[in-house]
């Protein structure tokens, strides 16, 4: 008798659970029950995209000019830095963890679909220092020898490192409790958090027609962190949802002081990127921004906000206002097209 006929295979839909659902030996999709976990996986399919097919030669031509000022070359060196260690380490932690104790059959398809985007993120970094003939070990290194970046790499690797260790199991309480801990430091954190400066850095080159290649490829990697983003949400509600007891006062001011860290961790990398400021941009409006953003990710996981502040980025507002995350997905899958299909000037 094959797997598909045998009736003691068959995992019914009530039967699944997010964490700690023991049959795991095949990834048995049907009857679905977690709907919003297909969607992710659906919506990142139709996210589809290559570094190589972004064209690189206005950017050559810009960096081996005189065009930009030495502060103009560090805040891009110094973001391509942070980024090609930070894909890395979400990529890591996300097979080598979280694959592993998310047990349900819907939900590892989609990390499998996130797994290759994190893959592409690596490439494009690489991409990008080849075509400009950066030094890369000047980049890639900067995780070690820039303390802004190594602090902020530092405590999330805190954050994994007990789920990353052997024999670490989600079948306890504290066990259930580290995961749910990583998961809100992975998604929450490193992805909500720590990418959006970023973001907003090198995207304002974009803006100004400059360096358009790589601003084309953070787009790109904007829109795949969004709808990770959209995904740790809801398999961090959901996994709150099926283990309430998990969701003490405790925990929820542990995430609190841990989201407290990285905002003052970011601000103080903004500092060190913008020690002048440049492009309409300062490490003052940073602090606004951070405060602003980690408002928005906690109020998404059922917390308070803490900051208060507001966007001092309305000029980013269509590609990156966080309010506009919540309904991310009411917009139809067919909206969404390969990365070489869209026109981004």
């Amino acid at each position: 008798m094959s797997i598909a006929s045998d009736p003691t295979t068959r995992v019914r839909a009530h039967e699944k659970r997010l964490i700690n659902c023991h049959q795991v030996d095949v990834n048995q999709l049907m009857p679905l029950k977690y709907h919003w976990a297909w969607e992710h996986y659906l919506n990142g399919c139709a996210n589809n995209w290559l570094p190589s097919e972004v064209p690189m030669h206005k950017d050559i031509e810009i960096w081996r000019s005189n065009r930009l000022s030495d502060d103009e070359r560090k805040v891009i060196m110094r973001n391509l830095g942070f980024f090609a260690t930070a894909e890395s380490l979400v990529g890591n932690n996300l097979v080598l963890a979280i694959f592993k104790h998310v047990t349900n059959a819907e939900c590892r398809q989609y990390l499998l679909r996130q797994a290759f985007e994190e893959a592409v993120h690596t490439h494009t970094f690489l991409y990008i220092v080849e075509s400009l003939g950066l030094s890369e070990g000047e980049v890639f290194n900067m995780y070690h020898e820039v303390p802004a970046i190594a602090r902020k790499d530092a405590l999330e690797m805190e954050l994994t490192r007990e789920v990353l260790e052997e024999g670490f199991t989600t079948e306890s309480y504290e066990g259930a409790q580290a995961f749910l801990r990583n998961l809100i430091g992975y998604y929450l954190i490193m992805e909500g958090i720590f990418f959006y400066t970023g973001f907003v850095m090198v995207l304002s080159f974009h803006n100004r027609n400059m360096m358009t290649g790589i601003g084309q490829q953070f787009q790109y990697i904007l829109r795949d962190e969004t709808i990770h983003l959209n995904f740790g949400i809801d398999l961090i509600n959901g996994i709150k949802q099926e283990n309430p007891e998990l969701w003490t006062p405790e925990f929820q001011q542990q995430v609190l002081s841990r989201v407290f860290e990285a905002v003052e961790l970011e601000v103080a990398y903004a500092r060190d990127v913008l020690p002048n400021g440049i492009l309409g941009l300062n490490a003052d409006m940073f602090r606004e921004y951070v405060q602003f953003i980690a408002d928005r990710r906690l109020e998404r996981i059922g917390l308070p906000a803490q900051f208060h502040s507001s966007n001092p980025f309305p000029w980013m507002s269509e590609t990156m206002d966080l309010s506009k995350e919540k309904n991310f997905f009411e917009t139809k899958v067919i909206e969404y097209q390969s990365g070489q299909q869209l026109d981004w000037d």
